[in-house]
């Protein structure tokens, strides 16, 4: 390797990596542009405003510090008139414990789960009093989102906390190569390298400068300092002069590559495939350059958590004709044939195709992101048709669960959508429920915490143990439920109770 080497020179390189301070008056763009923040079933739930979380209809506004002195963890996007959650959420509890909370909620619970994930995840609230500006719960924050494949969602958070800092840098960095904002970064760093995350980055993005002989000289200094790995070296002599390696064999990645390096290899004409990697890596995919069967895949993997609006799916199942069967193609053929049919009004047609397309999507996980795209269509069906077809349990899980409540058989799922299910129930689970709906109080131990006004730690531990009670836990399902009502969070508590009865997880 070293023969093919045309980079001279180690002296002096120290000074090309000094430049000028990154400016804070960047980053802070109006949300408005951000595609998703519009489709709030998707990140958040309706709190009722009589709930006990707010002491009156009016959240009061969010009180935040100068960042130098507080740090960012009251940084969010959603601010307590949209969530109904107070300024104090996190405000009483120690920064550290909410930290472990949130790096210990699963990645794929119910649907339910992750919309009130990514409310809390998103929400504005004053921080933690021992934060003392570490931006510990912001960055745990951050984290999640990437690791669920919100990388959207976590780029506006950064923007909004200004990644000024090495650490947010770093994450900021990531994201952007993720969704095609190098340049971006690139010049910041480039005016700031003393934010870059490693030499590799600064090498990677004085050569998007055009400074190549810069780059050269740092990848050289880095290279005999062993401050970047074997494989970063690879790929960036490959990146910087790529007619040197055009004979050679394609370079085999013996690890999951960092953003930068999967970045690296698509330059360099080796893409990775991005299936068996974690899932932010899926954004990649949805570039319009990529295939379909790429972009489907991409998007299927990143509705099923609830990191991409239904409606951009959806536009993806309608962008063309069934190129196979099987797998991804069947549930583009049985979506085509649902919308067809409501575009043609032809209420036999929808109560023909229905079934099928509701069975593909509930073996796919992808049954919420069906319910609530095309739930307003189904008044199409007769009442009969809805009797015959899928088109009830589709309507209770969708954001009007209550109203379809009303129509149909008064039965248990029913009296549970507006929020008075049978005392008594038929099974196990369905009298979990039952009690958390009639009498179940709040466990003692997190009583103890709600006075002491830690509301968003209760919330994270409920949630936990809601996750266990999905996973057959029945008292902990009765707590958590009973809990999630107490703190004012009742419609969440429904959604997620008919989710349980009405989803197959395999748990």
């Amino acid at each position: 390797m070293c023969n093919k080497r045309h980079l001279t020179g180690l002296a002096g390189v120290a000074l090309a990596l000094l430049g000028p301070a990154l400016s804070q008056a960047e980053g802070n763009e109006p949300l408005s542009a951000i595609d998703w923040l519009g489709q709030t079933p998707t990140v958040t739930l309706h709190i009722e405003p009589e709930s006990p979380v707010a002491e009156d209809g009016d959240t009061p506004a969010i009180d935040v510090s100068e960042l130098d002195a507080s740090g960012r963890d009251a940084v969010g996007l959603l601010p307590g008139t949209i969530t109904g959650l107070p300024n104090t959420l996190w405000q009483n509890s120690r920064a550290s414990d909410l930290v472990t909370l949130i790096a210990d909620m699963p990645e794929e619970p119910l649907p339910a789960l992750q919309a009130l994930m990514y409310t809390l995840l998103l929400a504005e609230a004053n921080p933690p009093r021992d934060a003392e500006g570490q931006d510990a719960l912001l960055l745990a924050r951050v984290d999640k989102l990437m690791a669920l494949g919100a990388i959207e969602q976590a780029n506006a958070l950064l923007l909004r906390a200004v990644p000024d800092r090495p650490d947010l840098f770093a994450r900021w960095f990531d994201v952007s190569l993720l969704i095609g904002e190098e340049q971006t970064a690139c010049d910041r760093l480039n005016a700031a390298p003393h934010l870059s995350p490693g030499f590799a980055a600064r090498i990677f993005c004085l050569a998007r400068a055009g400074e190549w002989e810069t780059a050269v000289l740092t990848l050289n200094t880095a290279n005999s300092l062993r401050l970047i790995t074997p494989s970063e070296d690879e790929l960036l002599l490959r990146f910087l002069d790529p007619e040197l390696f055009a004979e050679d064999p394609l370079l085999i990645t013996a690890t999951t590559p960092d953003m930068l390096q999967f970045r690296l290899f698509e330059a360099i004409g080796e893409p990775q495939p991005t299936r068996l990697l974690p899932r932010a890596f899926a954004h990649a995919d949805l570039r319009p350059n990529m295939g379909w069967k790429s972009q489907l895949d991409a998007a299927e993997r990143l509705a099923r958590v609830g990191a991409l609006p239904e409606n951009k799916l959806f536009a993806l199942y309608l962008d063309g004709k069934p190129a196979a069967s099987g797998a991804v193609w069947d549930r583009v053929a049985a979506v085509q044939k649902v919308d067809a049919a409501i575009a043609q009004q032809d209420a036999a047609k929808l109560a023909a195709a229905l079934p099928k397309a509701w069975d593909v999507m509930v073996t796919a996980h992808l049954d919420i992101p069906f319910a609530r795209y095309y739930s307003a269509a189904l008044g199409l069906l007769s009442a009969e048709d809805r009797e015959t077809t899928p088109a009830r349990d589709i309507l209770l899980l969708s954001d009007s669960y209550e109203s379809a409540a009303k129509e149909g058989p008064q039965d248990f799922l029913a009296g549970l959508a507006q929020g008075v299910p049978p005392r008594r129930a038929a099974d196990p689970t369905r009298q979990a429920i039952a009690d958390a709906f009639h009498g179940a109080g709040v466990p003692q131990v997190w009583t103890n915490r709600l006075a002491r006004g830690q509301l968003g730690e209760v919330i994270l531990l409920a949630m936990t143990s809601f996750q266990q009670g999905v996973e057959g836990d029945l008292r902990a399902l009765t707590n958590s439920l009973a809990t999630f009502r107490a703190v004012g969070l009742e419609e969440f508590a429904r959604q997620a109770a008919l989710q349980i009865l009405l989803l197959d997880r395999g748990y």
